[in-house]
C-alpha cells in the first residue's frame, strides 16, 4: 500500500517513503502536544500524509471486502487521522490562549519563517480581533471615557518556557544550559543518544525545532 512521496526538505526536495512521513508526522504530534509554546508548522508533512490517505482509500476500495486487509489498513487509517486531528487541534489550542503573544513574535519574524502556517495566521489574526471586539463591547463602552482603552501587553498571556518536560535525546548533544533554581547560577549538561531526561523546556527549546531532543 505504501508509495514514494515528494516531501520538500530545506532548498533540495527528496523522494521519502510514506512510512517516513508517519515518522515525521508523528514526531511533530509528539512534540507539539509536549511543548508550551507553538513550534513551527510542518504543514508539508500533514498535506503529504493526507494525500497518502487518500491514495490508501483508493487502493482499499479495490480490495474485496472480506479481505483481512481492509480492517487493518482501515484501522491504521483511523489512527492516521486521529494523530492529524490531534495534532492541528494542539496548534488551534495554544493559537485560542496565546493569541496576542503569538502574533507579536510573528510580527517580528519574516514571513517565510513564520511558526504559522498562512491559515493559522488568517485564523489568529480573526480570533484577536473578535476578541477585541467582544471586550470593547462588553467591558470598555460601560466604562468611563477616559480609560476606555485596551491594553494588549496586559491582556497577553505567554507560554510558560520553565515548565518541565520529558525528552529523548535523538544524539548526543553537549553544553546545554540549564538554570539550577538558585538565583543566577546555572549548569552546563550533556545529553547522551537515546537518553531520557526531565528538563526546563527552555533550555531545550531550540534543540526540538532542530530536531536533536524528542519530546515524549
Amino acid at each position: 500500500m505504501d508509495v514514494d512521496l515528494e516531501l520538500e526538505d530545506s532548498d533540495n526536495e527528496e523522494t521519502i517513503t510514506a512510512q517516513s512521513v508517519l515518522a515525521k508526522l508523528e514526531e511533530a504530534w509528539m512534540n507539539e502536544k509536549f511543548s508550551p509554546e507553538i513550534l513551527p508548522h510542518r504543514t508539508e508533512i500533514v498535506d503529504c500524509m493526507l494525500e497518502q490517505i487518500h491514495q490508501m482509500e483508493e487502493n482499499l476500495n479495490k480490495l474485496k471486502k472480506s479481505d483481512f486487509r481492509v480492517v487493518i489498513h482501515r484501522m491504521e487509517l483511523d489512527r492516521i487521522r486521529y494523530i492529524i486531528t490531534s495534532y492541528l487541534r494542539s496548534r488551534l489550542e495554544k493559537i485560542e490562549l496565546y493569541t496576542s503573544h503569538i502574533l507579536e513574535m510573528e510580527s517580528k519574524r519574516p514571513v517565510e519563517e513564520r511558526y504559522l502556517s498562512p491559515a493559522e495566521y488568517k485564523f489568529a489574526q480573526e480570533h484577536q480581533s473578535h476578541l477585541e471586539n467582544h471586550f470593547e463591547t462588553v467591558v470598555l463602552r460601560h466604562m468611563p471615557y477616559n480609560i476606555r482603552t485596551l491594553d494588549k501587553a496586559t491582556m497577553s498571556v505567554a507560554p510558560n518556557l520553565f515548565s518541565q518536560v520529558f525528552l529523548r535525546a535523538n544524539k548526543t548533544v553537549n553544553g546545554v544550559i540549564v538554570e539550577t533554581g538558585v538565583e543566577g547560577a546555572e549548569e552546563e549538561v550533556e545529553l547522551d543518544g537515546n537518553s531520557q531526561h526531565i528538563i526546563q523546556y527552555k533550555a531545550i527549546a531550540e534543540l526540538v525545532k532542530s530536531g536533536s531532543v524528542q519530546l515524549i
